[in-house]
């Protein structure tokens, strides 16, 4: 029998902590009432998605979890210039606050249980899910990790003191490399971005890509374009390569079909989530998700940029171009599941199932 998928639903979280990580980040991390706590116990390297109303605008945004499994739900945070919903977070939330917190999605997940040699690497912010696969993992008294975290100065380094009482309690388990841009190191190959060139050489002197079961990647697009092509080169098998992005800095690539749309051209879409069907007439220069939020409002998603996954479905009728795709694996699509953000109908019907 095939299990349907719970859908993630949002629930009011009060504010437990707020946590200056550097001049411009924060750690929040949320209490969660006890009728709540199987729907909000997550994986490592899964995330929350957070929504906010402003000016009658729903807004919504993903954050992965950088607690270890089993402890209460945290998110860190680094503020973008002008961002309506990091800025907010990271400078005006307070303790006792409500925020509106979906229940944990992603499948970006280690598994702390099975022992094994883990690698990750991040810079920036990306660094938020490798704390929560790292301090999780570690837990098992056989398994090892390796983490690489590039960042610009020692200022800017998230989680610098978690980062180094966790070497602390763990001592040979964990390989802990910082790697920065702006700031001269002691050892030269420590200086520097986390570009092709220097992961190749890391990774060939420091450490044996030849016993390691997992691979974790999180950091800008180039960073872990870089990583995942070096991998590669050096032999790793793609499918122990895991990959979660927060934003990709690139336009998303032109339609692959030579056709262009035609403007009002329609298409009958049929969507499945929570078990019920809903089916009406969509435009095909519309995304799937953007036309049937007309009729269903109960969709999920967050950055609608291809890069979360949260809206991920899977096309069981008919055809649908992907624009873009930086969350599914290759054997997901090749499954038929597609980002509907990103995802245009074609012909005369499709069916996308949510809960697949």
């Amino acid at each position: 029998m095939t299990s349907v998928r719970v859908r993630a639903r949002f629930h009011e979280l009060r504010v437990a902590a707020v946590e200056r990580l550097t001049d411009d980040a924060a750690a929040i991390t949320f209490e969660v009432p006890e009728e709540l706590r199987a729907a909000y116990a997550f994986e490592a390297g899964q995330s929350l998605t957070l929504r906010r109303t402003v000016e009658g605008q729903e807004h919504r945004r993903s954050y992965s979890i950088c607690a270890p499994a089993g402890a209460r739900p945290r998110v860190g945070v680094r503020e973008v210039p002008d961002g309506l919903f990091s800025r907010w977070l990271v400078r005006e939330l307070r303790v006792g606050d409500v925020v509106e917190v979906q229940t944990p999605t992603g499948s970006f997940r280690a598994d702390p249980a099975t022992p094994g040699r883990h690698l990750c690497i991040a810079a920036g912010s990306g660094i938020t899910p490798m704390l929560s696969i790292a301090s999780s993992v570690l837990a098992h008294p056989e398994s090892r990790v390796t983490l690489l975290y590039g960042n610009r100065t020692t200022g800017s380094v998230m989680f610098a003191e978690e980062l180094a009482d966790l070497k602390n309690r763990h001592g040979a388990q964990l390989d802990l490399v910082h790697v920065l841009s702006r700031e001269p190191r002691d050892v030269e190959l420590f200086s520097g971005r986390l570009d092709a060139q220097r992961l190749r050489t890391l990774l060939t002197v420091l450490v044996p890509v030849d016993d390691l079961d997992h691979v974790w990647l999180c950091g800008p697009f180039g960073m872990v374009a870089d990583a995942r092509a070096v991998l590669e080169e050096l032999g790793v098998p793609a499918d122990r390569v895991h990959v979660e992005l927060f934003y990709v800095d690139e336009p998303p690539p032109e339609l692959e079909r030579p056709d262009a749309v035609v403007e009002g051209e329609t298409s009958e879409v049929t969507v499945v989530l929570d078990g019920r069907s809903t089916t009406a007439p969509m435009s095909t220069g519309a995304s799937v998700l953007d036309g049937a939020a007309a009729t269903r409002h109960d969709l999920p998603f967050a950055c609608k940029g291809g890069v979360c996954g949260t809206c991920r479905a899977r096309v069981t009728a008919g055809e649908v171009d992907m624009r873009r795709n930086y969350a599914l694996d290759d054997d997901e699509v090749e499954r038929g599941f597609v980002l509907t953000c990103q995802s245009f109908p074609v012909g005369d019907a499709v069916t996308v199932d949510f809960d697949a």
